[in-house]
Parts: structure tokens; sequence; C-alpha cells
């Protein structure tokens, strides 16, 4: 690595991990009297634990402040004229520190809210066009891992057609690949309970 780009990689990605690990959906759930979300279905943070911890009003508050974390992450190296690079790696820490975050002992979620935050920076178009397709699977599955894989699936082709179309930074195919494995590898129990018929539905009434 040039010596010069010590300093802003270690900034870019300080930053993204422990901003991406603030757990909003244990903190928002604290604070309005609800059930932690890692005390039931998945043990984890995430969107369909909190919408089934503290409901659907309550969980759109935790997880717009999960997405923020996504747009601040790779808001800051953009501020400080690091260039795509670092976006693109503030973005990938981001995900990570959400999904593995400092304050509650590594644990999280699976990094769509984040993900999409950082998408909307990065790909303003990607990020509004992701939106009918995660809410249409979900709607009309009610398996809410479903429309996280699919919507990041299509999210991260559409990234990847922007760049070839639109002349995009070259690092944001990284950008898409890397989101998006991601944000697979953190659904992998997910996965392996879809492939066996098993996975969680969201109540109707949620």
């Amino acid at each position: 690595m040039d010596p010069a780009s010590v300093l802003p990689a270690v900034v870019t990605a300080a930053a993204a991990y422990f901003i991406g690990g603030i757990p909003f959906g244990i903190v928002v759930a604290r604070l309005v009297g609800g059930r932690d979300p890692r005390s039931i279905g998945s043990g984890r943070t995430g969107g369909a634990n909190t919408l089934r911890a503290i409901g659907p009003r309550w969980a759109l508050v935790s997880g717009l402040l999960d997405a923020a974390k996504g747009s601040v992450a790779v808001l800051i190296p953009r501020l400080l004229g690091f260039g795509p690079v670092f976006e693109t790696l503030g973005a990938l820490v981001a995900i990570v520190g959400h999904s593995r975050s400092p304050y509650i002992g590594f644990g999280g979620g699976r990094g769509v809210s984040v993900g999409w935050g950082t998408l909307v920076i990065i790909s303003p178009l990607a990020a509004v066009a992701i939106l009918p397709v995660f809410a249409g699977v979900i709607l009309a599955t009610r398996i809410s891992s479903l429309g996280s894989l699919v919507g990041s699936a299509v999210g991260g082709l559409v990234v990847i057609a922007l760049v070839s179309s639109q002349g995009l930074p070259a690092v944001y195919d990284v950008y898409a690949v890397g989101s998006v494995a991601l944000i697979w590898l953190f659904h992998r129990d997910n996965i392996a309970r879809l492939l066996a018929g098993t996975e969680r539905r969201i109540d109707r009434r949620s």
C-alpha cells in the first residue's frame, strides 16, 4: 500500500467499523421499553427480529438509523476527499461492523439496512430500484431473508450495470460484489433453512 494511503485507510476503516457497529435495534428497543431483539427469533439485531420485538413503527425507526450508519460510513471518506476506493472500504467495513458489532460481543444483524444505506450514497438509482424488489418478495412470501437476498443481489447487478453504462468508478464493481457477498455470508443460516424449507415467516399481523 502507498504510505500516503495508510492514514486515509485507517480513518475510513475505524470510523466505518465503530459507526457500523452501533446496535440501533437494541438501542431503540431499550428506549421504547420493548423486548431485546436478541431474545427472540434468530437472536440477531436486524430488521425481522426488531419487527417481532417492538413492532413495525419502531422497527422502521431502527432500520432507518441502521441505514444512516452505512451512509455516514461512505460520506466520511467522500467529504474528506479520499476517493472511491476508500468509499468502498468504508461501505464494506460498515456492513462487517453491523454484523460483528464490538459493542455486543461481535453479534449483530445481517447487514441489509446498513448495506442499503451505503448504496444510497454510492448509487441512489440502484438504492431506489431495489426497494420494490425487496418489498415485493417479502409481501409475496412473508420471508424477510428471501427479500434481503434477492434485493441485495439485484442491487449488486444494478451497480455493475451502472458502472458499465454510466462510467461510475470501476472500484464500485468491487463494492457491488463485496457487499452482496457479505450480506449473503451473514445470511448463511437463513440460506440453509430456505433450502430445507424451514425458514421463519413474518407474522401477517406485523
